[in-house]
């Protein structure tokens, strides 16, 4: 069971041991979208920062290496301008950045209980990664080309670490959906390499929300089951999600591109978008991100 020890950064347990810290968000009325990570692996730190502002891609930073020795906390870790804070375990935490294009300083709050993935589950084997994500508020202030705007709007955090074998993975999935404040779906696909679809892949996914009482409930879906078509350059367009609890019943979410950009990081590429999702009579937006071996 994840607990507040979880939010630390965890040493090395293998060779290509890599750990993470992830925050993705959204503001439809200021029309930021963004994602921010910093990790730490064998080399150093790394950070990266997506920001688009307005449909268009305004901050596509990333940089690896930068010394680091011994972080005890994610404070302690910074890459590409950008930082992040543990102000309360798996409560609340701050995400900043400093750049010639724009700034953040966000607070993330916690909204709902966490979707874990489990070592022993066929995402984490085939993947070789493991961790957990927490739908949240985030709000603060960004400035973009020199104009300031408030930020309110939500968004995910999420802590991974292990060893991915770039060599045994073709794709990796992650997505999310937030719908209010008491709704969210996470969900990570693996596709192993020589595989050429959606039904060879590894699928882990949750619903994060509220029960009558108001109390928050992860719900773990048996058979999640994820479709998508592309553009003519491979990157994510539409999107379908059904979330089958059993035999008869079956939660869906329909989703389309509202922007997007592609990153190269060496041997990897990665295609980072933002959807805007329907669900349930429900209208809310969340991330997309496709991260592929080339």
């Amino acid at each position: 069971m994840i607990g507040p020890d979880d939010e630390r950064p965890r040493p090395a347990a293998a060779t290509g041991f890599s750990d993470a810290v992830t925050i993705a968000f959204g503001d439809p009325h200021a029309q930021l979208f963004g994602v921010g990570r910093v990790g730490l692996a064998e080399n150093g730190a790394s950070g990266m920062m997506v920001l688009f502002r307005r449909g268009e891609p305004v901050v596509v930073a990333a940089a690896g290496g930068a010394p680091v020795d011994g972080a005890a906390a994610w404070e302690e870790v910074g890459a590409a301008g950008v930082s992040t804070a543990v102000v309360d375990p798996l409560r609340r935490w701050r995400l900043r950045y400093e750049g010639d294009e724009a700034t953040l300083d966000l607070d993330v709050e916690a909204i709902g209980p966490l979707a874990e993935i489990d070592p022993a589950h066929p995402v984490a084997r085939a993947g070789g990664m493991t961790g957990y994500e927490q739908p949240a508020t985030v709000r603060g202030e960004a400035t973009v080309g020199g104009e300031r705007t408030e930020v309110d709007g939500l968004g995910q955090r999420g802590h991974s670490w292990g060893a991915p074998d770039w060599k045994k993975i073709s794709l990796a999935r992650s997505v999310s959906a937030w719908l209010g404040d008491d709704l969210a779906v996470s969900l990570t696909a693996i596709r192993p390499s020589g595989k050429r679809d959606h039904a060879a892949e590894a699928i882990a996914a949750a619903v994060l929300e509220r029960d009558d009482s108001g109390a928050p409930r992860a719900t773990d879906v048996p058979d999640p089951r994820l479709s998508t078509t592309y553009d003519a350059d491979g990157r994510q367009r539409h999107a379908g999600i059904e979330l089958w609890l059993d035999d008869e019943r079956a939660r869906r979410a329909a989703g389309e591109l509202a922007c997007g950009t592609t990153l190269d990081l060496g041997r990897l590429r990665l295609d980072c978008a933002f959807f805007a999702w329907r669900m349930e009579g429900r209208r809310g937006f969340g991330r997309y991100d496709v991260l592929r071996r080339l």
